[in-house]
């Protein structure tokens, strides 16, 4: 199945980094038009599409800000669908596990992703479309076990997975579909350094990712909502 945006807007947070710059890359090829939003303009320099005319950037975008979220989404255009990929990751035993650092992982990955899919579906609203969300969980998110050693980031990834079944039964009345992926440890330059002597070729490709989010977003996805769609490869 051949995937279409021609003509179509859509929102990749995240997009500056490795998965976004794939997501970004196959929107291009599939005709759409591409708005990232950026908090800090070093992220450009390891960013391939900058110069891209179907990309929009707009720089020093707070997304853990209300309202410099609802400006940015105001401003993106006729909306079809809402990419979530900005988030971050912290490794820390529970017992050097502070509030500040809870607070810091709920911030950076469940409130980044519930400001964007409320301006995301107002949007939708406004254009009077009924488009797609996608949200980006993590495994640990949904096997906890898997999570020892970084519970902050656990729990904080289980709140997008249970935001995502949750938005996907309020939206389901409006043909909104919301859905997540999950993702195990992905093929990067990043976690390659970080293990080196793991087996690489088992990860999941960047590629493969991205062409499982552009499904979901895609209006050639016609009936799947509120999946948390296991991305692991053959860990």
């Amino acid at each position: 199945m051949n995937i279409d945006f021609q003509g179509r807007t859509v929102v990749v947070t995240g997009g500056t980094g490795a998965l976004g710059s794939a997501v970004v890359g196959l929107l291009l090829e599939s005709g759409g038009s591409c708005v990232v939003p950026v908090h800090a303009r070093e992220e450009l320099a390891r960013f391939p599409h900058t110069q891209h005319a179907r990309v929009r950037i707009v720089e020093g975008v707070d997304l853990s800000d209300d309202a410099a979220v609802s400006r940015f989404y105001a401003a993106a255009g006729g909306l079809w669908a809402s990419i979530h990929i900005a988030g971050g990751f912290a490794m820390a035993p529970i017992a050097e596990t502070t509030g500040d650092l809870l607070r810091q992982q709920f911030a950076t990955n469940v409130l980044t992703c519930a400001n964007c899919c409320r301006e995301a579906v107002r949007a939708m609203r406004a254009a009077k479309v009924a488009g797609r969300i996608v949200n980006v969980a993590a495994r640990p998110g949904l096997e906890p076990e898997q999570g020892a050693g970084m519970s902050a980031y656990t729990i904080a990834k289980a709140g997008v997975a249970a935001l995502t079944r949750c938005l996907a039964a309020e939206l389901a009345p409006e043909g909104i579909w919301v859905n997540a992926v999950v993702p195990s440890i992905m093929d990067t330059p990043a976690n390659r350094r970080a293990m080196p002597g793991a087996n690489h070729d088992a990860w999941p490709k960047l590629a493969d990712v991205a062409a499982t989010i552009a499904f979901l977003a895609s209006p050639q996805n016609a009936v799947t909502r509120g999946g948390l769609v296991p991305v692991y490869g053959r860990v």
